[in-house]
């Protein structure tokens, strides 16, 4: 079954929000929460899963919502449905954090997504929520997003919010690229993804950077965010207690110890 077909214009700049073009019969799925607006003429309905296995029955529905539960998204997603006999109708969704939202076709990516957990934020009906389990087990516990990240399937839009700016890099074969592991928002399934180390034991130690960078290999594209939401979050909560220093910066083995030592 193919993806439904969906207009869209992504509006506004640090906060942006998508709007979405339905023909009559047209869905979109969405997380829990995430619109803003619709046409009166749009329905809504929640499911359970990602709505994309609502046509394999409860077994298709149970399947996707276990996905859904183990990157730590919410059981259910909603589909906005337009159930008018003519015309347009206009359905808006926004991103819960500064930055942007990036609007990917997936059939012109060989269907197939790799995404850091939380970034969906709507898509056609018929794009599969799914997960990407880390085979490297050291890229897993200190690749920044664990074990399990994101895995959009289709060939339809998908609309996936990323914190701060977004870059979009294009990778070919043999090249490599070394990037915060926190700010690798998305990459297609021709990347390789591994670690190396942040350099020797004093960069790793005070230099802030933590102690390994993503080192992502090509062919293929890659998109950076420069502000995730846990660097964010970690900015709010050190402004929030005065008392504990930044100079140990957000990947610093040392946190505290680091303060002491380096006289601040």
């Amino acid at each position: 079954m193919r993806d439904h077909e969906i207009d869209y214009e992504i509006k506004g700049t640090e906060l942006q929000f998508v709007e979405v073009e339905l023909d009559p019969g047209e869905s979109a799925v969405a997380e829990a929460g995430a619109m803003v607006w619709k046409d009166s003429c749009i329905g809504m309905t929640t499911v359970f899963g990602d709505g994309g296995n609502q046509d394999h029955g409860f077994m298709g529905s149970l399947l996707g919502a276990g996905k859904r539960l183990i990157t730590g998204e919410s059981l259910f997603t909603t589909v906005f449905t337009h159930n008018g006999y003519g015309g347009k109708a206009r359905v808006a969704f926004g991103a819960p954090i500064p930055g942007s939202i990036l609007p990917l076709k997936l059939s012109d990516y060989g269907g197939t997504l790799i995404c850091q957990k939380d970034s969906f934020l709507a898509a056609a009906k018929g794009v599969s929520i799914g997960i990407e389990f880390q085979r490297n087990i050291m890229s897993g516990l200190f690749g920044g997003e664990g074990f399990i990240m994101q895995k959009l399937e289709g060939d339809g839009w998908v609309f996936v919010q990323m914190g701060g700016t977004l870059i979009e890099r294009t990778l070919q074969h043999g090249e490599t690229l070394h990037v915060d592991t926190g700010c690798v928002a998305a990459y297609t399934r021709g990347i390789s993804f591994d670690l190396v180390g942040a350099g020797g034991v004093k960069s790793m130690m005070f230099g802030g950077e933590g102690v390994f960078f993503a080192s992502l290999t090509g062919p293929g594209k890659v998109w950076i965010q420069s502000l995730p939401f846990a660097r964010l979050a970690g900015r709010i909560v050190s402004t929030a207690t005065p008392q504990r220093s930044e100079s140990g910066g957000e990947g610093s083995v040392l946190g505290s110890i680091g303060d002491i030592v380096m006289r601040n």
